[in-house]
């Protein structure tokens, strides 16, 4: 007698990286509605106002944006990693400051850059320490060292101004000038904006922010260097509101004490509308850098369509709320879909 065994009943399991497309699926779609929101309204506001868009009207479209994004784009690298940056705003100031005092000192204007990068790195890495080191809570450290980079730059500039008299004309020039309608500033941007992308997606460090972001802890079981990545986002988050605040000193050539009042709040607002999960692990620097044109555009919009720009702040808090109640909603979803698919994965291992 022979006795054979019973057919063994095929089942296809999971892909185990099925959880993360899925994540990454998601949250291409909000960076795809973000984009559909703006072109949208830039659309209906042409066919209200037909010389909105023209070469001048796209040219300072893209100047308004280009401080904002590249202080996004820092943000967001952050948030990716589950943390805040709130002093980027005081950050900001100071370095443009700095950069208009070394200028208006005869020093050279490539210099002056270099030096607010610096700055800014400098403030970001005493952000990154604090946070990763001391384990003090991010929200808690940032939100000290703006009062304190604030009252810095209280003290040391007082009530000087720097104006664009006081500026070399090459300097002034370089930003508001550019290719057709696109400003140099808006190129420079860009190239930070495709650099960062490639980097958290193409290299392990970069990937590592993620993973920190969606669990500190289980990235530490994995081996990775947690506080020293968590640092790193710091540094390169100071360092780009740095070199924000010496491109924003070419732009408008009037630097004080109070440039970069409140403007964290703008940038932690386009970093979430731009589908950056405030929860940590989730979204891209190019949905931030989408955000961040989305709500200077409103800026733009608002005005040539005759409503009100007092209108604007209440519609950028009005996007924040939505923005996290989406996450909250995105969130939700993503985990049940994920524990079905872990419970079809038990399945099959017992079948």
């Amino acid at each position: 007698m022979t006795l054979t065994a019973p057919p063994v009943r095929e089942t296809t399991a999971p892909s185990p990286t099925a959880g993360k497309r899925l994540i990454d699926r998601v949250f291409k779609i909000r960076e795809l509605a973000v984009a559909a929101v703006l072109v949208g309204m830039l659309a209906v506001t042409q066919l209200t106002n037909s010389g909105f868009l023209s070469e001048q009207g796209i040219k300072d479209l893209l100047l308004n944006a280009t401080i904002l994004v590249l202080v996004a784009v820092g943000q967001a690298v952050v948030v990716i990693t589950r943390n805040v940056d709130l002093s980027v705003g005081s950050v900001l100031g100071i370095s443009a400051f700095a950069a208009g005092d070394h200028v208006h000192n005869g020093g050279s204007p490539l210099t002056a850059v270099l030096l607010a990068v610096a700055m800014g790195a400098l403030f970001g890495l005493l952000n990154g320490v604090l946070v990763s080191f001391g384990k003090v809570p991010a929200l808690v450290v940032t939100l000290g060292t703006l009062y304190i980079v604030r009252g810095i730059a209280s003290i040391w500039v007082g009530s000087r101004q720097i104006t664009a008299d006081a500026l070399p004309d090459g300097f002034v020039d370089f930003g508001h000038d550019g290719v057709l309608a696109v400003p140099y500033l808006a190129l420079l941007a860009a190239a930070v904006l495709v650099v960062a992308g490639y980097y958290l997606r193409s290299y392990r460090s970069g990937r590592d922010m993620y993973a920190i972001g969606s669990s500190p802890e289980a990235a530490t079981l994995a081996g990775i260097p947690v506080r020293r990545r968590v640092m790193t986002a710091y540094v390169l988050c100071g360092a780009l509101a740095g070199f924000a605040g010496a491109l924003y000193l070419a732009r408008f050539g009037n630097v004080d004490s109070a440039t970069g009042t409140g403007y964290e709040l703008t940038v932690v607002s386009a970093v979430v509308v731009g589908g950056v999960a405030f929860t940590g692990g989730s979204g891209s620097v190019y949905g931030a850098a989408l955000g961040a044109l989305l709500l200077t555009s409103i800026n733009s919009v608002l005005p040539a369509i005759g409503v009100s720009s007092v209108w604007v702040t209440a519609i950028n808090g009005v996007l924040l709320l939505l923005a996290i109640a989406v996450d909250r909603i995105l969130a939700l979803r993503v985990a049940s879909v994920l524990r079905k698919q872990a419970a079809q994965k038990r399945s099959a291992r017992h079948a």
